[in-house]
């Protein structure tokens, strides 16, 4: 096993983030903080007007209707792209709109069309009506987009309604005036690996000690508020990218601690691993814990218990925990439930469980879209 580099800054390391704005508020440059919710309005534009017009020139007294038509109004587009890690742009501004079409003129000159309004957001966003709560995309791989407000479109100008027998139209048709909408965008991070655990197991040092990522490790309950991703390396070859999600609480189904926030970003992992605490002073047993996760996951959308599974059983180092890391065991294998006893402090079992995750990885089908940079391969 090699530690690997970095996985891309969830906290502002991107090259759209605004580092003087984290600073102003206090933050540290290259740590800002991660958002992954957004409420924003969007305005597409207008059309330009088409012009009424006739051509009088010296030599040309019948010269005739010759007004163009406006140009049509630009697009807004929500687009996924890779090189955006966090929805922090969006909470900064608000209220976008995309250019106008210009109105047309007289020698048949159309008006130009408006620019369209492309905003990039992370891979695995859901974008949603505000009002209505329908969902628009789900953008889960880079380069998808959808235009969640088309332009209006231009007028017509005099000279698109001349015939025979009507030589001098004097009217134009009026433009579009485009679409307006509040929209909800809510990131759900993609990562081959989810850690799901209770406050204080051991994920966050789990994360460190594989990769480079350093999440706040401290010994009070959720140190982790924001999600955290790191990217571990096997051997020169393979790769994958693991999630430190906020710890659970029971009833966190409905909201309890920071429950919600943490389920919504487990639906994008590929495989769950639950890390147990063995540390005997802990007010729950292992088994007791992982039923309570085990709880909340199914509450909160039952398919999530098909997605396959392994138990890291933490913390082996410490007196007497073999002895009850074996019960569990035993306990787990009537299930079908694989467990490996590690110690996210010194090492002990880390690398043959990162073996296994990274073949069972390696054997599961990968569904189109699926695929993000960073994930496990070459």
């Amino acid at each position: 096993m090699r530690c690997a580099r970095r996985c891309p800054n969830l906290f502002g390391g991107g090259s759209n983030q605004r580092p003087s704005r984290a600073v102003a508020r206090g933050a540290k440059p290259g740590c800002m903080p991660f958002l992954d919710e957004a409420k924003i309005h969007v305005r597409s534009g207008t059309g330009g007007r088409g012009c009424i017009s006739f051509r009088r020139e010296k030599f040309r007294p019948k010269g005739g209707p010759d007004g163009g038509d406006g140009g049509r109004g630009g697009d807004v587009v929500i687009e996924a792209s890779s090189q955006v890690q966090s929805l922090l742009d969006y909470s900064y501004k608000k209220h976008f709109q995309a250019g106008s079409g210009k109105h047309g003129e007289g020698n048949d000159r159309h008006g130009a069309d408006g620019e369209d309004l492309v905003l990039r957001v992370p891979v695995g966003t859901l974008v949603r009506d505000a009002q209505s709560g329908e969902v628009l995309a789900d953008l889960t791989h880079a380069g998808q987009r959808v235009v969640v407000a088309k332009g209006g479109h231009g007028g017509k100008g005099n000279a698109r309604f001349a015939t025979p027998t009507r030589q001098a139209p004097r009217f134009s048709t009026p433009p579009g005036t485009g679409e307006e909408r509040w929209l909800l965008l809510e990131l759900k991070l993609m990562a081959d690996v989810g850690l799901v655990g209770l406050p204080n197991v051991g994920k966050s040092s789990l994360l460190a000690r594989v990769s480079s990522a350093r999440p706040k490790i401290a010994s009070y309950p959720f140190t982790t508020l924001n999600p955290h991703l790191g990217v571990v390396e096997l051997g020169d070859a393979e790769r994958m990218v693991m999630a430190d999600l906020p710890g659970l609480v029971e009833g966190a189904h409905k909201g309890v601690g920071l429950g919600l926030r943490f389920l919504r970003h487990v639906e994008r992992t590929r495989l769950l691993l639950y890390v147990l605490d063995l540390d005997p002073s802990r007010e729950r047993g292992p088994l007791e814990e992982f039923q309570i996760l085990r709880h909340e996951v199914q509450m909160y959308q039952p398919s999530l218990l098909q997605r396959p599974c392994l138990v890291a059983l933490n913390k082996v180092d410490l007196p007497g925990a073999s002895l009850r890391a074996r019960e569990i065991r035993k306990s787990l294998g009537k299930e079908s439930i694989s467990c490996y006893e590690i110690s996210a402090l010194t090492g002990q079992g880390v690398e043959e469980l990162l073996g296994e995750i990274f073949m069972r990885l390696k054997n599961m089908p990968v569904e189109k879209g699926e695929e993000r940079e960073g994930g496990l391969g070459g």
